[in-house]
This record gives C-alpha cells, sequence and structure tokens, in this order.
C-alpha cells in the first residue's frame, strides 16, 4: 500500500514539473518579441528605443538571460511559492491570483456540484424508469450536452434568461446571481460525461448476481437501485471526476471570456495575449495543482473502495 502511495505521489509531482516546464518552452517558441509587445502595449515602438535603453529595458525585466536560465530561475521561485511580477503590469503575481482566484474558484465549485448533481441524477433516474420510450429519450440527452459548444451554449443562455426573460445578469462579477449562468453553463459536459458513464455502468450491474439475490430477499426496486446497484456502478465516477476537474478548469478559461468575469481564467487569456509568461507560468502551475491534488486524492481513495487495485497479484 505505501509503495502504491509513494508512486502516485511521484506521479503527481512529475505531472507538475511537465506542466510548467512545457508551458514555459512553448510561449518561448511563440512568434513575437515579449519586450516588443510589452513595449507596444505602452505605446512605445521598440524601434525607436537605444541600443543602450533597449539593453537597459531587457535587464530591468530580466529579459537579458539566457531560456534556460529563466527558467531556472522562475522554476526555483514558484518551487518557493514566488512566482516574480508580472512583466506587463508590474505587479507580483501572488497579488493578480489572490485577486482573481477567489471568483475562479467560486464559478468551478459550483460548476462542479452541479455538473454531479445534474449527471448522476440524469443516471439514476434513466435507470430507474421502466416506460421504454422516456428511458430512451432520457438516455440520449447526454449526447447532447456534450456535443453543442460551450461557447454557443453560453451565448444561447445569456440571451435567453438574460436579455429575453431578464432572470440573471448577462455578464460581470454581481453576487451570486452573476454565478448561475457561466456555472450552468461550466457544468452541462461534465454532467453529460458522469450522466453517460453512470448509465452504462448501472446496464452493466442489473444482471449480477447480488442483485438478483438482493430481488429474492424481498427488496423493492428503488432499494436494490440505492444500495447495491448505484454504489457498484457509480465505481468509475470517481476517476472521472478527478479528470472532469482539469477540464472544469481549462473550460473556465473560455467561459469567464464569454460572461466577462474577471477570474483567473480570463487573466490567462489576457496574459497568454501579452506574452505575460511569469503569469502564465503561474496560472498554469496552480491549475495543474488542482487537478494532480484532486486526482492524487481519487488515487488514495480508490483502494479503499476497490483493494485489488493497490493489491496486485505478483507473477512468480
Amino acid at each position: 500500500m505505501s509503495r502504491y502511495i509513494l508512486g502516485r505521489i511521484a506521479q503527481a509531482l512529475l505531472v507538475l514539473w511537465g506542466a510548467y516546464s512545457i508551458t514555459y518552452f512553448i510561449l518561448y517558441l511563440l512568434p513575437g518579441d515579449t519586450l516588443s509587445i510589452m513595449l507596444s502595449a505602452s505605446g512605445v515602438e521598440i524601434d525607436s528605443l537605444s541600443a543602450q535603453d533597449l539593453a537597459k529595458a531587457k535587464l530591468y525585466y530580466g529579459l537579458d538571460r539566457g531560456v534556460f536560465e529563466q527558467y531556472f530561475d522562475l522554476l526555483w521561485g514558484a518551487i518557493h511559492g514566488d512566482f516574480g511580477n508580472s512583466l506587463t503590469l508590474n505587479r507580483p503575481v501572488s497579488e493578480l491570483l489572490v485577486e482573481r482566484l477567489p471568483q475562479t474558484l467560486s464559478l468551478a465549485g459550483l460548476a462542479i456540484v452541479l455538473s454531479l448533481i445534474g449527471g448522476i441524477g440524469l443516471a439514476y433516474l434513466t435507470a430507474y424508469v421502466r416506460w421504454q420510450p422516456l428511458k430512451v429519450a432520457l438516455s440520449r440527452l447526454p449526447s447532447l450536452g456534450f456535443s453543442v459548444p460551450v461557447f454557443w451554449m453560453g451565448l444561447l443562455f445569456i440571451q435567453l434568461f438574460a436579455f429575453s426573460l431578464g432572470w440573471f445578469p448577462a455578464t460581470g462579477n454581481q453576487g451570486f446571481a452573476s454565478l448561475i449562468l457561466p456555472a450552468v453553463t461550466l457544468a452541462i459536459p461534465s454532467a453529460a460525461v458522469y450522466a453517460q458513464v453512470l448509465q452504462r455502468g448501472f446496464q452493466g450491474v442489473w444482471k449480477e448476481p447480488y442483485i438478483v439475490t438482493a430481488y429474492a430477499k424481498g427488496l423493492s426496486r428503488a432499494q436494490v437501485q440505492a444500495r447495491h446497484a448505484f454504489k457498484n456502478a457509480a465505481l468509475p465516477l470517481l476517476t472521472l471526476i478527478g479528470l472532469q476537474v482539469g477540464n472544469t478548469v481549462s473550460g473556465a478559461v473560455l467561459v469567464e471570456t464569454i460572461f466577462a468575469r474577471a477570474g483567473v481564467g480570463r487573466l490567462a487569456q489576457e496574459a497568454v495575449l501579452r506574452q505575460d509568461i511569469p503569469v502564465v507560468l503561474a496560472i498554469v502551475a496552480v491549475s495543474a495543482a488542482a487537478f494532480v491534488v484532486v486526482n492524487l486524492i481519487v488515487d488514495l481513495l480508490y483502494p479503499a473502495l476497490d483493494p485489488r487495485i493497490a493489491h496486485t497479484p505478483k507473477v512468480s
């Protein structure tokens, strides 16, 4: 068991390092010069600077060093919780994250709760219903949920529920009401995945011997589904939830842009456009850490639910 845990922790650290490093080198491969983009945003053309002023600017922003020297310096700082300063906003990256992170966490948290309630509820209802036309209709809903583009869905919700009906704010950070539309938009694709996986899980357990035995003991269909079928059908969801957290975090970039929310996702979009490397790396590190921590918890919980995972037989 300890070997299993250590292996998962090592794997998690490797994923964190890989995500950080790959992002760094991809940013350096992007066309354009970071200093030129920064100066253009301030209304200064790089061609108008003398060689001496250009050298001073590179020295000030730390761009005079080599690619690998900057990489190891940023990586060492990130390990110690210091993400440096934003190259374009001239503020500590940690301050920017503290300002924006609560907005993204509230959005992602609500989206995860809604996706679990919606996905599990739909699959549970589909498994319980006996009328075949309704059962077929409910089983088709997940395919619709993850086939509709999030961007189109968000615009549709804004048009319908904000402009036409006036039930919710269209954009911005205006309290809990402004969270509803973006959270539902973000939750629907994950809910569809949960529902589809759980529906298939239910289909696989209904003919198992323990289900037949439960019926033989006189339990009702509702009792059999709640006490026996659901527990076994839902086991694959544990791993899936960990994966979907990553999708939710990445989806927040698009959703926050659609609904004009001042969160980490929108900050990431702005930082990429400005090639603000410290900000992008910090966001990637935080997002990867959230993804890794959730999946690590899932990996550690899985053996408790299925001991065969941790105790694989050795081949002699």
